[in-house]
């Protein structure tokens, strides 16, 4: 089905990647899309693996599994060592080159590489590198616009104090900024 789109995120526990994925889906859902968030983590929650697969269509999903999801958002090595070979031919893949120290081995792969935690901490923000590759990735792929992101920030971070919404939105936009520079 060519309306669906199947993005995994996956890094360390405490890394933001289920964040990530709330936050596509909220963004999503906001644009009048059908959706489905599939997280899985381990038992150890902060320091362990982390990882949860989006689903965006036009008409009703079927199932929120897939083997073979079309993009990943990597955030560190273990996770590209894990599902690098999972992705469709001609997918995207998304790395935090700050933690990644390798290239993908496949060649059929759009890549796209950026310091996250690098321009975090420049930033004086180093929570915000999830808020970070996520601006760069919707940029980039357009799974949904910058701008249909940016309307529910206020929703995705509902209860959080104003000043972590605003890091977070600033975070969000210098990793647009980036990709518009960089990719």
């Amino acid at each position: 089905m060519d309306s669906e789109k199947q993005v995994l995120f996956a890094g360390f526990g405490g890394q933001g990647v289920l964040s990530m994925g709330k936050f596509l889906t909220y963004a999503a859902m906001g644009a009048g899309k059908n959706v489905s968030w599939l997280p899985a983590y381990g038992a150890e929650m902060r320091g362990g693996t982390a990882n949860c697969l989006v689903t965006i269509a036009d008409d009703e999903i079927s199932s929120p599994l897939t083997e073979h999801p079309g993009m990943a958002i990597i955030m560190n090595r273990p996770s590209l060592d894990r599902f690098e070979g999972k992705i469709k031919k001609n997918g995207t893949l998304v790395i935090n080159s700050s933690l990644v120290d390798r290239l993908p081995q496949r060649e059929d792969l759009n890549v796209f590489q950026m310091p996250v935690n690098q321009i975090a901490d420049e930033m004086g923000s180093p929570k915000g590198a999830n808020m970070l590759l996520l601006g760069a990735c919707l940029q980039k792929t357009g799974v949904v616009t910058v701008e249909q992101a940016l309307e529910h920030f206020g929703i995705i971070f509902k209860g959080k104090k104003e000043s972590i919404i605003e890091k977070n939105r600033e975070a969000f936009l210098a990793g647009v900024q980036y990709a518009k520079e960089n990719w």
